[in-house]
Parts: C-alpha cells; sequence; structure tokens
C-alpha cells in the first residue's frame, strides 16, 4: 500500500516546477513634484507606515495663497461691475429702441426741419454707440472673469500640489529634506500600495502553455490563486524567459522570498 502511495505522488507532483520569488507589495509609486517651491517640512515618522489624508511634504504655498486672496477679490469687483453693465445696457436698449421709434415718426414729416431731423438722428446714433460701447465692455469683462476662473484654479490646484498626501498608501521613503528647493519632475517620495501582493517568475516558453490549468502551491501550501499577469515578450534581463506575475492578499510582512510550484496533475 505504501509503494502505490508513494507512486501516486510521484506521477502526481512529476508534472512540476519549483521558482522563487520575492513577496512585493502590488505597486511602488514614484511621486515626483508638479511644482517649484521650498520644502517647509517632511513627515519622517510616517515612514513605513499607512498614510491618511494628512500631508507629509508641505512645499511653501504662500504666494499662491496671497494671489489666490487676490483673484478671489479681484473676481468679486468684476462680477459685481457686470452686473451693473448688464442693467444699464438693458436701460440703454429700452432708450435705443424709443428714440428710434421716434426718429422714424419725425424723418419723413415736412413740418419738422432738417436741423431738427438730424438733431434725433445724432441722439440715435449717439445711443446706439453707448449701447455698443456698453455691450464692448460687458463682453471684455467676461473675458476677464474667465482668465480670473482660469487663474484661481491654476492656483488652487499649485496649492494642492504643494501638499503631498497619499491616503491608504504605505510610505516606502521620503527623497526631500526641509529647506530644500524642488523643481518640477524632483522625485519627493515613495510610496506602496500594500493593499495586495505580487510574486513575480520568469517562466520558459514551454511552461506557457496550459498555465490556466496549473495549480498554484506556496511554500508548499495549495492555493486557488491563478497566473494574473503575463508577457509573452520575452524579458530583458531573464533573457528568452516570460516574466509571470501572480496577485495574492497583503502579507504580515513583505519581501518575505516565497516557494512557488506550479503542478499539473495529468
Amino acid at each position: 500500500m505504501k509503494i502505490i502511495l508513494a507512486l501516486v505522488l510521484t506521477y502526481t507532483f512529476a508534472f512540476s516546477k519549483v521558482y522563487y520569488s520575492k513577496v512585493e507589495p502590488y505597486e511602488i509609486r514614484t511621486i515626483a513634484s508638479n511644482v517649484s517651491g521650498i520644502v517647509l517640512f517632511t513627515d519622517d515618522n510616517m515612514i513605513g507606515k499607512k498614510l491618511s489624508e494628512k500631508v507629509f511634504i508641505k512645499i511653501d504655498s504662500e504666494l499662491d495663497e496671497d494671489e489666490l486672496n487676490a483673484v478671489n477679490k479681484k473676481l468679486i469687483y468684476q462680477k459685481n461691475t457686470l452686473l451693473l453693465d448688464e442693467k444699464i445696457l438693458k436701460n440703454l436698449k429700452q432708450m435705443l429702441k424709443r428714440k428710434k421709434e421716434n426718429y422714424t415718426k419725425i424723418k419723413n414729416l415736412k413740418i419738422k426741419s432738417r436741423i431738427e431731423k438730424d438733431k434725433e438722428f445724432y441722439d440715435v446714433v449717439s445711443s446706439e454707440n453707448s449701447h455698443l460701447s456698453t455691450q464692448k465692455e460687458i463682453n471684455n469683462l467676461k473675458i476677464n472673469i474667465a482668465d480670473l476662473e482660469l487663474r484661481k484654479q491654476q492656483l488652487i490646484k499649485n496649492i494642492n500640489d504643494k501638499n503631498i498626501s497619499a491616503q491608504n498608501f504605505v510610505l516606502y521613503d521620503i527623497a526631500v529634506k526641509a529647506g530644500q528647493t524642488v523643481n518640477l519632475s524632483t522625485p519627493l517620495a515613495k510610496v506602496a500600495d500594500a493593499s495586495k501582493a505580487l510574486l513575480t517568475i520568469y517562466l520558459d516558453e514551454d511552461d506557457l502553455a496550459g498555465l490556466e490549468k496549473k495549480i498554484i502551491f506556496i511554500d508548499g501550501k495549495r492555493t486557488d490563486y491563478k497566473i494574473s499577469r503575463i508577457s509573452y515578450i520575452a524579458d530583458e534581463k531573464n533573457i528568452s524567459k516570460y516574466k509571470a506575475q501572480i496577485i495574492i492578499k497583503s502579507p504580515k510582512v513583505f519581501s518575505k522570498l516565497e516557494k512557488i510550484e506550479l503542478q499539473e496533475r495529468k
């Protein structure tokens, strides 16, 4: 009986390949600066910990905040002026309408002198010019308001970009110090998505067939995991090998070396 069992086990796991992989976070992301400025502080105590909405790197945004306040005040003035001009335009439109009606009535009357008719005509033209001038001012105000709104959004983005946070990520490393000047694209920190983990192995071409049918054992324990990602382009470093990744649950400790077996029952 023992001989039969041994033969069965040998037969069952004969079609098995063993690999080793370090458990890595699902993603490691580099946060680069979108702005220029002086770093005011960094929260180095958060390295290795899960981040919240709290800022862990602060870049000086005082000038941006001052300009934003000024822009908000200008927007209030411009919008109030726009409302007044629109009321003026409405009055001018009614006035112009009446003057045109009056001129239409007298322009062919023989009892009215040429001077009187010309005076009415010039009055109509003057009112129409005032109407057009006010309309032009309104258009310019709308352009100015649109420009200010765009600047406001740019300043808000700049201020947000100077307050670095990465909720639900683990802080892996901080690359800057307080007092340092950073520019656009300067690396600020590395954060990791530790909600899941990745195991990476490199397969031979022969191993690519029937991957979906293979059973994955990790450290000798059978799992329900499957190959999550597979590259059918040979790896640059591991020549003639094909990169495959298995997404697993997040472990308590990362970077541990795991033994992986791909077994196929025949």
